[in-house]
């Protein structure tokens, strides 16, 4: 008789469960992605009451211009006014940018309800399309898409980030400061040559602190001023954090100093060219610009130093001719326009600063030390202007 064979009871699985939304579950700007979308839908539904009630559409927008700018000398730091600009569906001048505004207010919407980013290039993309019966494009260029995003942090009262849209990564940091990146720990003690690269969105969601042990931050203007510094181990023998901001630097490069400075009472010390440009990256660190004074509370850090490079340094350090660079045209306008700017009008150490540099009639990038000696700025002009406090504020 054949023997009888069992089969093994086998048993059934439960269907695995659907991932829940990143909106729900782990997006950790859910409550400010919120109070972004309700605004959204507030300023649609002002444009559609406005519709269908016989009204002309309109937006305000505050006006993000000089004239439209305070300095709070009290705080120190620049602030956006009241004043706004209204944009009209049927006025001819402000059709274009009417709808842009909408275009891209769409586009935000989409990104917060997929609980994803985009890139500030990735946005000028999403909107851009020849309208229909024309050959007119929504977007001619990057530079107009931006400025209408820019135009809606301030109209939404939402940061850039709270939009979904991030900035090309610009800028890089090295130091006694461990870093959690969106979960990653990173510390920035052991970053080889490269450093940990600053990213576009550094708020207190993404990015958090750990094991902050130094004892200042040196923000170099360049790259190539940076790669010294680092190679030198320069933040390891002085305990500092070492930053660059590859010239004017971004939002979050600023951001980032400014949460080190005030969670960590950490100075910041700038290292900068000797010329207009140099004195105006330090401006816009200290008091905050006239395009983003609506971001001033987030950016600014009234209390930044100004170490050099000076103009005095020319005949201080003993510089051969070799490190002149002529003043232009350009430069003395832009040099004259700084001197005004009221933080500095009534500062005589500015006042004499900028009128040194007019009178030499030339200006000075930092890497002209390195005639000196190739660790020069290290090993004798940093430490010898920390040791005696020899900066402008």
């Amino acid at each position: 008789m054949a023997k009888k064979t069992t089969r093994k009871k086998t048993t059934k699985k439960a269907p695995a469960k659907a991932p829940t939304p990143a909106t729900k579950r782990d997006n950790p700007w859910a409550h400010r992605d919120k109070k972004t979308a309700e605004s959204l839908t507030n300023l649609a539904e002002g444009v559609v009451k406005s519709a269908l009630s016989g009204r002309e559409p309109k937006i305000d927008v505050p006006t993000r211009a000089g004239s439209n700018t305070k300095w709070n000398k009290s705080r120190g730091i620049l602030q956006m006014g009241p004043a706004t600009n209204t944009r009209q569906l049927f006025n001819l001048g402000q059709a274009r940018t009417f709808m842009q505004t909408l275009l891209h207010s769409d586009g935000i919407g989409d990104l917060i309800a997929q609980g994803k980013t985009s890139s500030l290039r990735g946005m000028f993309y999403k909107g851009l399309h020849t309208i229909q019966g024309t050959k007119e494009k929504t977007f001619d260029d990057q530079t107009e898409s931006d400025k209408v995003l820019e135009d809606l942090e301030v109209t939404l009262g939402a940061l850039r980030e709270e939009l979904h849209v991030f900035a090309k990564k610009r800028g890089t940091m090295v130091g006694n400061i461990t870093v959690i990146d969106s979960g990653d720990e990173i510390n920035c003690r052991r970053m080889g040559s490269g450093g940990y690269a600053i990213p576009s969105i550094c708020e207190p969601e993404v990015i958090q602190f750990k094991d902050v042990h130094a004892d200042f931050i040196l923000h170099v203007e360049k790259d190539t001023v940076w790669q010294r510094f680092n190679e030198d181990r320069f933040w390891e023998t002085h305990n500092c954090i070492l930053t660059e901001g590859s010239g004017q630097p971004t939002r979050g490069v600023r951001r980032m100093l400014h949460r080190l400075h005030k969670e960590h009472n950490l100075p910041v010390i700038c290292l900068l060219d000797c010329d207009p440009w140099g004195h105006y990256i330090y401006s816009v660190i200290k008091q905050g610009s006239i395009s983003l004074a609506f971001e001033s509370e987030r950016l600014a850090i009234p209390d930044a130093k100004f170490l050099g490079i000076r103009a005095k340094d020319y005949e201080a350090c003993d510089l051969s001719d070799d490190v002149q660079i002529a003043l232009n045209d350009r430069d003395t306008t832009r040099a004259k326009q700084i001197m005004e700017y009221p933080w500095f009008k009534d500062h005589k150490g500015w006042q004499r600063e900028i009128k040194k540099m007019m009178s030499n009639g030339f200006k000075m990038e930092v890497e002209s030390l390195i005639t000196k000696d190739i660790s020069y700025v290290t090993e004798t002009y940093v430490p010898e202007r920390l040791a005696a406090e020899d900066w402008l504020s």
